[in-house]
């Protein structure tokens, strides 16, 4: 079998193969026995039906057919196997498969074309000597404070109050029903989803739609007005997005927030007594946010070494590569998606898939780019990790996660590209100079990637204090109203169980712990 190689674009190799004339003889006798055993006809025995009745009943085009993608997956096999061709994914036929079906005479030699994806060639101009800037992430001792102070909220005790309006930062029983205007200019319609009887409502600016929670502030209880609201633009619900509304409100009841003390008693019951002493309570939470600015800072420097280090690369990227690269990518957002507590199969359709490939493809060529470069200059460096190293971040990862359920050979093989990496960043790093700037001079992310890298992160399961109850048991607030403006990252936390609940707390923060996590690799 005579093959000839051409380079192609996007690290593709273009094969001619030729089939020699016995070999396109003996495929077509293989192929018509193959169908005098399994083929059944009327009048004859199973398997002893004449050839010639067998290809006159198939047709001859379809027996041909059936011969050219033999001969073509038999003959791209042995060619792959005898050039020792390094192939990824399946081949692309070049020629046309009508006119390979329509030319094919069985006993003369066949040639077609076709082309495989291969292993891209690195080329990488240089790897050290980089002069870099990376932003450095400082601890802010305020966040102490405004942690705390979001403790504080979590804990409070909501106490009624009479002889004077709402307020900012109450809690108001209220009875509301919305009514709109319709596009078409019609009679005013019920809002979907806005009426409801005894509405538990944080008096908080943010959480609702413009104007609503601005209008209560100020009424008394047992007073009813009529509120004027515009829907933002990006309103979820089609129908009332931009459009104005009124809603008519009355107030039933008023609490305000009666926070606790901070003392040891209050640390120690925030922690359920892991810290005694408010002094402890602070000193943890100062070495969570060092820690988290230390590593906000190498995640700067990492990035700063990758986004230089491509800049010297040259690859062309075969499709195969990429497209396996998109599938992981949509496979572990999905997967993320589905340990928030979400449905997928509700979302996931052809249409969904299909948009978060394509929106997918320019980051999974991204990654690729950066996982070659840092292989080629692991090595050229001869950069490993060795198995004591291993092992000993395998027991320790082990120890961390207790009792879950892990696979060995996905965590030793997740450890080793993680050890690997760092490696190989701490080597070109140590080969070259970067210097560390304030944090904000640098290029600011846009609004695009947060939006995007909220979707794909997954936050820590937020873990609540214990609430006190008071006088009974609080009422949980509706999942959804077409008032409340929901954000993405916003989990409401538990405060002391009273009448109602106050439901308000940092997005960001946890219970304190002092127990050390695992972080998920990405």
């Amino acid at each position: 079998m005579k093959v000839t190689q051409e380079k192609l674009p996007a690290s593709q190799i273009g094969l001619e193969i030729e089939v020699p004339a016995e070999m396109s003889k003996q495929t077509y006798e293989k192929v018509v026995n193959n169908l005098v055993k399994t083929l059944r006809i009327p009048g004859f025995r199973p398997g002893k039906v004449p050839r010639q009745v067998v290809i006159q009943r198939f047709g001859s085009k379809a027996v041909h057919s059936e011969v050219i993608q033999e001969l073509v997956d038999v003959a791209l096999k042995d060619a792959i196997k005898n050039e020792k061709i390094q192939a990824l994914g399946n081949f692309e036929l070049q020629s046309n498969f009508e006119d390979l079906v329509a030319a094919f005479k069985p006993g003369e030699v066949l040639t077609f074309k076709a082309a495989i994806d291969v292993q891209p060639e690195v080329k990488l101009s240089t790897y050290q000597g980089f002069k870099l800037k990376a932003e450095e992430a400082k601890l802010d001792a305020a966040r102490v404070d405004s942690t705390i102070e979001g403790y504080r909220n979590q804990l409070a005790t909501l106490v009624p109050v009479e002889g004077r309006p709402v307020k900012k930062g109450d809690t108001a029983t209220v009875d509301y029903h919305g009514r709109y205007s319709p596009a078409d200019g019609g009679e005013a319609l019920d809002v979907p989803g806005g009426q409801a009887t005894d509405f538990t409502i944080e008096v908080e600016e943010g959480k609702f739609i413009p104007g609503f929670v601005e209008g209560i502030e100020g009424m008394n209880i047992g007073e009813t007005k009529d509120i004027t609201v515009t829907f933002p633009e990006e309103y979820g619900a089609e129908e009332l997005a931009g459009r104005p509304a009124t809603f008519s409100i009355t107030v039933h009841d008023i609490k305000e927030k009666e926070l606790p003390e901070v003392d040891d008693e209050f640390a120690s019951e925030l922690s359920d007594g892991e810290f005694e002493t408010i002094a402890a309570l602070r000193e943890m939470l100062t070495e969570r946010y060092q820690g988290e600015a230390d590593e906000k800072t190498k995640a700067n420097k990492e990035q700063a070494i990758l986004d230089e280090l491509v800049q010297h690369l040259e690859v062309d990227l075969p499709e195969t590569l990429i497209a396996r690269e998109v599938e992981y990518m949509v496979t572990q957002t999905a997967m993320q998606l589905q340990q928030q507590g979400l449905d997928v199969r509700r979302f996931l359709n052809e249409d969904t898939v299909k948009m978060m490939k394509e929106r997918s493809r320019p980051d999974a060529i991204d990654r690729l780019k950066r996982t070659m470069a840092l292989g080629e200059v692991a090595k050229r460096e001869q950069l490993e990790v060795p198995e004591p190293e291993l092992k000993a971040k395998m027991e320790e990862t082990l120890a961390e996660m207790g009792e879950m359920d892990i696979d060995p050979d996905r965590l030793r093989s997740v450890l080793m590209e993680d050890l690997l990496k760092e490696k190989i960043l701490n080597w070109i790093e140590s080969n070259s100079t970067l210097e560390l700037v304030a944090e904000g001079s640098l290029a600011e992310i846009t609004a695009s990637e947060v939006a995007s890298e909220a979707v794909v992160e997954v936050p820590a399961t937020e873990v609540e204090p214990k609430a006190k109850k008071t006088t009974k048991k609080a009422e949980e607030k509706p999942a959804e109203t077409a008032v409340e403006e929901k954000t993405a990252e916003e989990e409401k936390p538990k405060a002391k169980k009273t009448t109602k609940k106050a439901e308000e707390k940092p997005a960001e923060e946890e219970k304190p712990k002092a127990k050390k996590t695992t972080k998920k690799k990405s």
